[in-house]
C-alpha cells in the first residue's frame, strides 16, 4: 500500500537542512463551500493512528512537529469516499527539533494569540466538500476539497491525496503547503523583518486512518 507520509525522523532532517517550505503541492484556496452529504458505510477515525505533521520556516531556522486528531468520520459507498470530516486537536501541538526551555517557549508562542490562540480555539476542523478520482496522476489517487477551519476563519482548500479503502479500513495521506495568511495568522509575515521573518507557507503532511 502506497504511503506519502514522510517519517518524522526524515521530516526533522529536512527541516534542519533548508529554511523554506518543502517542495509540495500548493493547496488551492477558495471561499467556504457546502459540505458533501453522502450515503454509505461509516468509517470512524482512529485517533491513535492518525497525525498531521507540520513544518514552518524562516530565513535562519525551521521547526517541525505534529498535531493529533480528536475524532471524525467518513462515509464510503462502493469503495468511494462520499463525505466526511475530522477534528484536529490544536492544543496537542508538538515540536520535534527543540528541547527543554526552547521547546516550551516555542510551543507556548504557537499556542498563544499570535498563532493558534488555543485558549479560544482548541480545535480545528476539516470537512469534505468533494472527492474526485484522478487518473494516472503522480501526485495522488484523488483530488480532495474541503472546508478547513482554523481559529475563527474557514477556507475551502483543494489538494491531491492518496486514498485507499478496504472493507474494514480507510487510509488517506497527503503532503501540501498552505498560506497561513488565508486564516488571519499574520505574525511576522513581512520580509522586511529580516531574520525575524516567518514564511507564510506551512507544510502539512496528513496521515489519516479510519476503521469501519
Amino acid at each position: 500500500m502506497k504511503k506519502l507520509l514522510i517519517p518524522f525522523a526524515a521530516v526533522a532532517l529536512l527541516a534542519t537542512a533548508c529554511q523554506q517550505a518543502p517542495d509540495a503541492a500548493k493547496a488551492e484556496t477558495a471561499e467556504k463551500q457546502d459540505a458533501a452529504v453522502g450515503n454509505g458505510a461509516t468509517y470512524t477515525v482512529d485517533a491513535t493512528a492518525s497525525r498531521i505533521a507540520w513544518i514552518g520556516t524562516k530565513p535562519i531556522a525551521a521547526h517541525n512537529g505534529d498535531f493529533k486528531l480528536s475524532g471524525g468520520t467518513f462515509t464510503v459507498d462502493n469503495g468511494n469516499v462520499t463525505s466526511g470530516s475530522f477534528v484536529i486537536d490544536i492544543s496537542s501541538i508538538q515540536d520535534f527539533d527543540l528541547e527543554g526551555k526552547d521547546n516550551e517557549k516555542l510551543i507556548g508562542h504557537l499556542k498563544g494569540p499570535d498563532f493558534f490562540d488555543v485558549g479560544k480555539y482548541p480545535t480545528a476542523k476539516f470537512e469534505i466538500t468533494s472527492v474526485e478520482a484522478l487518473q494516472n496522476d503522480t501526485t495522488g489517487t484523488h483530488k480532495v476539497s474541503g472546508n478547513l477551519t482554523l481559529k475563527d476563519s474557514t477556507k475551502n482548500v483543494t489538494f491531491p491525496a492518496t486514498v485507499t479503502v478496504t472493507d474494514t479500513e480507510l487510509k488517506a495521506t497527503a503532503n501540501f503547503n498552505i498560506d497561513r495568511n488565508e486564516w488571519g495568522i499574520h505574525f511576522n509575515n513581512k520580509q522586511s523583518l529580516g531574520d525575524n521573518f516567518i514564511r507564510p507557507e506551512v507544510n502539512l503532511t496528513l496521515n489519516i486512518a479510519a476503521k469501519k
